[in-house]
């Protein structure tokens, strides 16, 4: 989530740069690399990597509410030419949540049996 954080809001919002660590991958000989790159990582590393991620988001989105609120477009379009809103960025991102979320509620559920609601 730290790399959709950062891929939505700071590159595609905002325009900028990427960030380390998502400035030295080579996306086309490693196009899977989020998927395996923090294996060796702790829980307190990816952890503070994703509050890294997360408070420069919400200063982004609070910039971008002040200059022009949820309908401003990003910086970067896609590939078809079309460009994504704040607010649609936002909707995404609460979409991301959800289904990761509902991952991580699976894999515990598979530890201790409980389920939820």
């Amino acid at each position: 989530m730290s790399y959709v954080e950062d891929s939505w809001f700071s590159y595609s919002l905002h325009g900028q740069d990427r960030q380390p660590p998502w400035n030295a991958v080579d996306w086309k000989a490693q196009p899977d690399w989020e998927f395996h790159s923090a294996a060796e990582d702790s829980a307190d590393d990816l952890r503070g990597r994703w509050q890294d991620a997360v408070g420069r988001s919400r200063f982004l989105v609070a910039e971008t509410l002040a200059a022009g609120g949820l309908d401003s477009p990003a910086k970067r379009a896609w590939s078809d030419g079309g460009v994504p809103s704040l607010r649609w960025i936002m909707c995404h991102m609460i979409e991301e949540y959800a289904r990761h979320n509902g991952h991580a509620d699976l894999l515990r559920e598979s530890v201790d049996g409980s389920v939820g609601e």
